[in-house]
């Protein structure tokens, strides 16, 4: 480069004066040429200029972040506490520990909201997600290896064994996915950063400090949903010092690391919520008419087979007149609906779940292991 340069120079020496060319020379070298120290200031203040640009959004977030006081500062924090210290006998001091641990999280706080946009409704594809070959070949896999188990539960409290596998399938994969968040951190956001469902938070948080005081749980290191659900069959921890039970008698409920504490559990809630042995869980129906509206605003059985005759109406088996049922309509969009008649058994797993596509996908689910030998 500095060859053809001199070169160039060279050639239009003539007319000037030696001095203008070394002074011009000397102008093109400190072109060509920056200094060292000056090439290490401009890469400097680059590099800081790239830094400032990448980094000043997640700066910018950080400082709204750290704008939010720590819980245990915080008022409605330290009135919990006082309560929970009056209520049960805590100490303010060890709550007030605990709480200046707990890391406040949005990404809770965006599950619990509904999407902005939302999208049709599709059973087909909400039964995809559930009722698959995956959970099928591991469900089969999981009644085999806790048959003696699933047998027992049925025996003591009336829920048949594919049922109890099929409700721990559809809500953890077998123990697959138990949930990735702290409990303590996803209830205290929403017990007090999710004003919508605060007084139900705040209760299920109260119970989840009475069961690790009861459990000698590290507060921290138990894990579960983005909601608080704990365990292979994802209960609140209410319904944990409630309804969950010590079904394979080590002296300890422990949804998290006994399945058989798990099935139990699971059994012994659908009875407690009224599981009826022997008794159907849903029947698919065909109408003749369209079906009126207002069939489809409950989904408690109290509807019977005299009120749907007026439209007519076709069930694979007899419809038997003693039994109550909801219309339950599970819709696909470009698709002609399917109508269902939820029983009380079907009602009881909705107890579970309040979702009819949840209960027909435990349902069918629960079919598909009963069916496979």
């Amino acid at each position: 480069m500095m060859k053809r340069i001199h070169g160039f120079v060279g050639q239009h020496l003539t007319g000037f004066r030696k001095k203008a060319v070394r002074k011009d020379m000397a102008r093109h070298q400190n072109i060509l040429f920056i200094r060292p120290t000056a090439v290490r200031t401009r890469c400097k203040l680059f590099l800081l200029l790239i830094i400032t640009c990448v980094l000043a959004p997640v700066a910018h977030a950080g400082a709204v972040a750290g704008s939010r006081p720590p819980y245990h500062q915080r008022d409605d924090v330290q009135a919990f506490v006082a309560e929970m210290s009056r209520k049960h006998g805590f100490a303010a001091d060890e709550l007030h520990e605990v709480f200046a641990g707990v890391e406040f999280q949005a990404s809770v706080v965006k599950a619990m909201e509904p999407p902005s946009s939302p999208g049709v409704r599709s059973w087909e594809r909400y039964r995809a997600s559930f009722v698959n070959q995956r959970r099928i070949e591991r469900g089969l896999g999981f009644m085999q290896e806790y048959a003696a188990d699933l047998k027992r539960a049925h025996a003591q409290y009336g829920v048949p064994e594919h049922i109890v596998a099929a409700i721990i399938g559809v809500e953890t994969i077998y123990g697959q996915n138990t949930g990735r968040y702290r409990v303590i951190d996803a209830l205290t956001t929403l017990a007090f950063d999710y004003p919508r469902r605060a007084e139900y938070f705040r209760g299920e948080l109260e119970q989840y400090l009475l069961l690790a005081r009861e459990q000698g749980l590290d507060y921290f290191t138990v894990l579960g949903s983005y909601a608080g659900a704990i365990g292979l069959p994802q209960f609140m921890p209410t319904n944990v010092r409630k309804l969950a039970v010590d079904f394979d008698g080590d002296g300890k409920v422990d949804l998290r690391n006994s399945v058989v504490d798990a099935i139990g559990s699971v059994a012994h809630y659908l009875s407690v919520h009224g599981w009826k042995t022997g008794a159907p869980v849903a029947s698919q129906v065909m109408f003749d008419g369209t079906v009126p509206a207002e069939w489809l605003q409950s989904i408690q059985p109290v509807m019977t087979r005299d009120d749907i005759r007026q439209v007519g109406f076709s069930t694979p088996a007899p419809l038997d007149h003693t039994l109550s049922f909801a219309v339950i309509p599970l819709e696909t969009p470009e698709q002609p609906p399917e109508f269902w008649l939820g029983f009380e058994n079907f009602y009881v797993i909705t107890r579970y779940n309040r979702s009819t596509f949840y209960a027909m996908s435990v349902l069918q689910l629960a079919e598909a292991l009963y069916q496979r030998p």
